[in-house]
């Protein structure tokens, strides 16, 4: 099933997102089969990320938790709030 997880940071923490941002990609390349696509969600102006994004395709909800809190932005507390919820493409490129 896919998911989509809309994650935003806590205000003022740019410091901890560029610090995890290493670790944080190398699990999600670690994890490429499970992720459709991801990325950051940025500011109005474009020039700043506040967040992340992804869309992810676990059997279970619970393996979409255990893998979400396993990434190192969230062990790192950056995020104020995760939604998590399923998700079903319908029209779209490919």
């Amino acid at each position: 099933m896919l998911y989509v997880a809309y994650c935003l940071d806590k205000p003022g923490h740019e410091a901890v997102r560029a610090e995890n941002r290493p670790a944080h990609l190398e699990f999600l390349k670690s994890h490429a089969a499970e992720i459709v696509i991801a990325g950051p969600v940025l500011s109005d102006d474009g020039q700043q990320a506040i967040g992340s994004l992804l869309i992810l395709e676990f059997e279970h909800r619970a393996e979409v938790d255990r893998f979400l809190k396993s990434d190192p932005y969230a062990k790192a507390g950056l995020f104020a709030s995760v939604d998590l919820r399923p998700w079903r493409k319908t029209v779209g490129r490919g």
